[in-house]
């Protein structure tokens, strides 16, 4: 009975982190050396709080993204840089938001999110903190440097908090918050209590009920993450959501309903690697027939 469900258990890691690397990853290039670099997925993030290092050096994160980068881009940000640098402390928030933009469009979450986070430090309110918070928590998300992940994730939690402080009623904040707690920041079930009232309160939202259908899937509640991913898909329908909802019912043995739910996560993401991967899973299932 043990093994089975460490089976099942080990079969829905492997699964999210498929997902995470066929639909969300963008490597951030140069940032992690080959040799450094981790596996990203619900195992490496147990026990991030412990991992966290005093601080993100920006000078390196953004030297190593503009080697990755080359041309006329690292260009332009070398000379937005400048303009930071010189700026006065009452012009320093708009060359920081500036450079934030500019990352963020060649897709470099880590130095957008610091930049965002200078912003929110320099114009304090509520629409700063969130932004920086969400940027930090897409960055946990595409990097693959565990100890990096775990500075990123005390970032993100910090901004929340920063957020809450501002306005301790926002759903926003209280739905990042409660997600940095579930992906390693605190007890898992103080972050699941938070999440569940913001759902309690927004029943639509969309960020909290994933995080709690995604950590249904890695704590084995499969017929839970079931219900909660086809209340997302009733919502709106995503890839992610199919292929979370596909992943429950393997795990179930409920092929059928699998095959079927992988094949939606497919049609719409488009993506042809996922595909190739899914069109594997579903011969597979097929042949358990």
């Amino acid at each position: 009975m043990l093994n089975s469900i460490r089976s099942k258990q080990i079969i829905a890691i492997g699964a999210v982190m498929l997902l995470i690397g066929f639909l969300f990853t963008r490597d951030i290039k140069g940032l992690v050396k080959p040799k450094g670099e981790t596996t990203k997925g619900p195992a490496v993030r147990a026990g991030l709080k412990s991992e966290i290092p005093a601080d993100i050096d920006l000078l390196q994160v953004s030297t190593a993204a503009k080697n990755s980068l080359g041309g006329n881009i690292a260009t332009e940000i070398t000379s937005l840089e400048q303009v930071y640098n010189s700026a006065s402390e009452s012009e320093k928030g708009f060359a920081a938001k500036a450079l934030a933009k500019k990352w963020d469009s060649v897709d470099q979450d880590v130095p957008s999110a610091l930049y965002l986070e200078i912003l929110a430090g320099k114009e304090r309110s509520i629409t700063n903190w969130l932004a920086a918070g969400d940027r930090f928590v897409k960055a946990f998300d595409n990097t693959r440097d565990s100890v990096l992940q775990s500075a990123l994730l005390q970032r993100a939690n910090t901004s929340y908090k920063k957020a809450l402080a501002i306005d301790s009623s926002s759903i926003d904040a209280k739905t990042g918050l409660g997600i940095t707690i579930v992906d390693g920041m605190g007890m898992p079930m103080q972050g699941i209590a938070m999440l569940l009232d913001v759902v309690k309160k927004d029943p639509k939202n969309l960020k909290a009920n994933m995080s709690l259908g995604t950590f249904a899937i890695k704590s084995g509640q499969f017929d839970k993450a079931i219900t909660r991913f086809n209340e997302i898909i009733a919502i709106k329908p995503s890839p992610d959501a199919y292929f979370y909802l596909a992943t429950a019912y393997e795990n179930l043995s409920r092929n059928e309903e699998a095959i079927d739910a992988y094949g939606k996560s497919k049609n719409l993401a488009g993506n042809p690697t996922l595909s190739k991967f899914i069109d594997d899973k579903i011969i597979e299932l097929k042949s358990k027939r």
